[in-house]
């Protein structure tokens, strides 16, 4: 028998996003973030929630654009602290020895090291209580080569994609499986 632990947000696991913006200043700034996922097939859109306080947050109403880096499992340290520290008083990309591209396609950087980003133009902005949900419409994916399948299609399994529990028992870091064929029943 089931037993009610109530309304909690849990769903496991969230994603490791790394988001990428830039401040007022024009200066490239990225943060982690768990909540967000794919949210339209047509348009190809994706979705990331954040909270007003962060510093990402102005960024993206700004600049109506951001990207959303998928980290390899060698790249864990470096988004924990991203997720950690302050763009208001911290350059992450210079703490954590990444690259800033600037995408040529929207008004947002992502880091050169970092395997696999979404280019995202800012579509809707959903306010939700104590976060805000950016849609945003992909306009570009980016992979490198050793993350595609022999199909050319990403295979996420090639960058032994972390993701991570929030809730109940603290943060904890999970690496998942390796991709399984699906069978059509």
């Amino acid at each position: 028998m089931k037993k009610s632990v109530g309304a909690k947000t849990i769903l496991y696991p969230t994603p490791v996003l790394l988001v990428g913006t830039y401040d007022d200043q024009g200066q490239p700034n990225m943060m982690t973030a768990a909540w967000g996922g794919i949210c339209c097939s047509q348009p190809p859109c994706v979705s990331v929630s954040l909270r007003k306080a962060t510093y990402s947050y102005a960024g993206i109403v700004k600049h109506k654009a951001f990207t959303i880096g998928i980290p390899s499992e060698g790249q864990m340290r470096e988004a924990d602290y991203v997720g950690i520290a302050s763009g208001r008083d911290t350059d992450k990309f210079a703490a954590t020895g990444f690259t800033p591209v600037n995408s040529e396609l929207v008004d947002a950087p992502y880091a050169a090291e970092v395997p696999f980003v979404l280019e995202c133009r800012l579509l809707h902005t959903l306010e939700i209580g104590l976060h805000t949900q950016f849609v945003g419409e992909i306009a570009d994916v980016k992979a490198e080569a050793w993350v595609l399948g022999e199909d050319g299609i990403p295979d996420m399994s090639y960058l032994h994609f972390s993701g991570h529990t929030n809730y109940p028992n603290g943060n904890r870091r999970c690496v998942l499986g390796q991709s399984k064929v699906r069978s059509r029943l």
